[in-house]
């Protein structure tokens, strides 16, 4: 698989279908971060997320959303700093390696996850 997406490598579509519905339960039971869900449309959270996500693992998904700067703006004024994608890291970290994802994969996606950290807080 050298020459395997990582989405591919994750197990594609089922796997980030699966993935996100976990990463959100663990989120939303979270009280360090569920705040920000208050009032958001989970289903389309959902698949606004497993859309971008499969875009961002490689996978044949075209995301035509927000980038990440606009599209956490408005957590900012919510308070959204540095703790908060460090809970979002380590519950996408946990989330995988309960569906059982190899931990050198888990890392490549806390890697991409972590390249992100600027542009969602804007800085």
């Amino acid at each position: 698989m050298a020459d395997a997406t990582l989405y591919e490598q994750l197990g594609g579509k089922a796997a980030i279908d699966a993935a996100v519905d976990k990463f959100y339960e663990k989120m939303l039971a979270d009280d360090r971060v569920s705040s920000f869900f208050s009032g958001v449309d989970m289903d389309g959270q959902r698949n606004k997320q497993r859309k971008f996500l499969a875009y961002a693992f490689g996978g044949p998904v075209s995301y035509t959303g927000k980038d990440m700067r606009e599209g956490h703006a408005h957590l900012l004024g919510k308070g959204l700093n540095d703790s908060h994608v460090d809970v979002v890291i380590e519950h996408l970290g946990n989330t995988l390696l309960e569906l059982g994802v190899a931990e050198e994969l888990v890392k490549q996606v806390a890697a991409i996850a972590e390249g992100a950290r600027d542009d969602v807080l804007s800085r």
